[in-house]
């Protein structure tokens, strides 16, 4: 009778007022629950974060709302949260305190000020671009280190991960074989087949934002969850959920048609085999790429296939796209080189385009997320922006190679280290890094690599306290 009745309601409220409105309305008072809990323990909210990355965009394919604007609250109430707890009890806001949280703090301040940057036309645009580029990152790393930071929330943050990763290529499955559903068909009439119906083949998307977010975020699955099985030692069921969450994110990668994608799995693979320090594994490593390399640049093998003919142009330096993109980037040059600070954040892409139409740089591809960042907030804030990644990725490596004992920890920052290098060389090519979901694995990845020793040091002070136990259990 319950749910007859809420049918009914739903169905009335539907009818009279729209779907959107409906659901808003019957879904209320769960929400208000979500909204207590949250407020209760502001953890959820990290993981509603991670969850909700995945769909967000999507999300606008079938119920037209700015959905970002969930994760702005989000974020703000998870704050409101940890502000009245402070009254009850002392909250140890010292966790926060790292030099990821400097550098993200810094970038914040330099985007803040873009805000006074004399090129910029829009601040509404600045806005909503800036919440992308720097707003999200400086929110959530310091409630990262608060709230999810146990060696406990770096597997269950896999477990999300792989699950979601997963539904993303059966999705694509679902489009690939039994095409889109009326709403994603809409979606690509409305301008939406430009760049994905490509001589008559769909290029897959899921429910990410496109076929390149999807690619690239599949192909970032493939390198951090195959990386993770070769660190299985025991537990074959969690190095099958492993493998079969890799194997799926390649199979996404390459039915995403995403030639940038590649990258990802060629430079995490790379970064891989350095932190063996391993030169037989390295050397392997290396005529294993040559062989890829030859296959995709040198062979016509497999060409039948459309996915394979799609990745094979991005080996051709003759290739037509490769082309308009050089030239886009000399133009970019020439404008920006007397304007170090850019045209103001904003001011290319999407943003550009509804707010600054009539600009150069709204009118100037940048296809690339360095290059964006690079137009919008000039050379000084793209080498800020690449001493930060750079940082990032180098004390990932440092502490897998030389600093992390613990061998699992160790397999679980190598994955995730050689995951960023991967995201970074895609995101030359295509504008992932700050999208929906890398974005968010992202700024949870850096986390755990700086969390990383803390847990290290941890577990070997509890074994030598077993060792040290077992030693007088044994003299007694």
């Amino acid at each position: 009778m319950i749910l007859l009745s809420v049918g009914a309601c739903f169905a009335v409220l539907t009818a009279t007022k729209g779907m959107v409105v409906g659901l808003a309305i019957i879904l209320l008072p769960l929400v208000l629950v979500y909204l207590t809990a949250l407020m209760l323990k502001p953890r959820i909210g990290i993981i509603t974060i991670i969850i909700f990355s995945f769909f967000v965009i999507g999300l606008s394919r079938y119920f037209a709302a700015t959905w970002g604007l969930i994760v702005d609250g989000l974020l703000f109430l998870m704050y409101l949260s940890l502000f009245f707890t402070a009254f009850k009890r002392k909250i140890k806001w010292s966790k926060a305190k790292s030099q990821l949280t400097l550098l993200v703090s810094i970038w914040m301040g330099y985007a803040f000020l873009q805000i006074a940057n004399p090129e910029a036309v829009s601040r509404v645009a600045w806005f909503y671009a800036m919440r992308g580029i720097a707003l999200y990152q400086w929110m959530i790393i310091p409630l990262l280190f608060l709230l999810f930071n146990k060696p406990k929330d770096l597997k269950i943050f896999l477990m999300i991960w792989g699950i979601l990763s997963l539904l993303g290529t059966l999705k694509g499955m679902q489009q690939l074989f039994l095409g889109v559903d009326p709403f994603e068909q809409r979606w690509l009439d409305g301008g939406g087949h430009i760049t994905h119906v490509l001589f008559g083949k769909l290029r897959i998307f899921s429910f990410y934002s496109d076929a390149g977010q999807f690619g690239a975020s599949q192909g970032h699955t493939a390198v951090v969850f195959g990386i993770l099985a070769l660190f299985v030692k025991k537990n074959l069921k969690l190095k099958l959920f492993f493998i079969v969450v890799a194997l799926a994110g390649i199979y996404g990668m390459l039915i995403s048609g995403t030639r940038g994608a590649i990258a990802v799995p060629t430079m995490g693979g790379l970064m891989y085999l350095i932190l063996k320090k391993n030169i037989k594994i390295l050397l392997l490593g290396a005529v294993m790429g040559i062989g890829v390399y030859v296959f995709f640049a040198h062979t016509t093998i497999l060409n039948s296939n459309a996915q394979v003919r799609r990745m094979r142009t991005a080996f051709d330096p003759n290739d037509a796209s490769l082309q308009v993109r050089l030239a886009n980037q000399r133009k970019l040059s020439t404008y920006l080189a007397s304007r170090p600070l850019g045209g103001g954040i904003g001011a290319t892409g999407n943003w550009g385009q509804r707010f600054t139409p009539h600009t150069f740089l709204a009118n100037t591809a940048t296809d690339s997320w360095f290059v964006a960042i690079w137009a919008d907030m000039g050379i000084v804030g793209l080498w800020l922006h690449l001493f930060i990644l750079f940082f990032v990725l180098v004390t990932g490596a440092y502490n897998a190679m030389f600093r992390l004992k613990d061998p699992w920890l160790r397999g679980q920052i190598t994955a995730l280290t050689c995951g960023l290098a991967g995201i970074m060389a895609a995101s030359y090519g295509n504008g992932v890094f700050g999208q929906f979901p890398t974005g968010v694995l992202m700024y949870v990845t850096m986390v755990f690599i700086f969390l990383a020793p803390r847990w290290d040091q941890k577990l070997q002070q509890k074994k030598e306290q077993e060792q040290e136990n077992y030693s007088l259990k044994t003299l007694g």
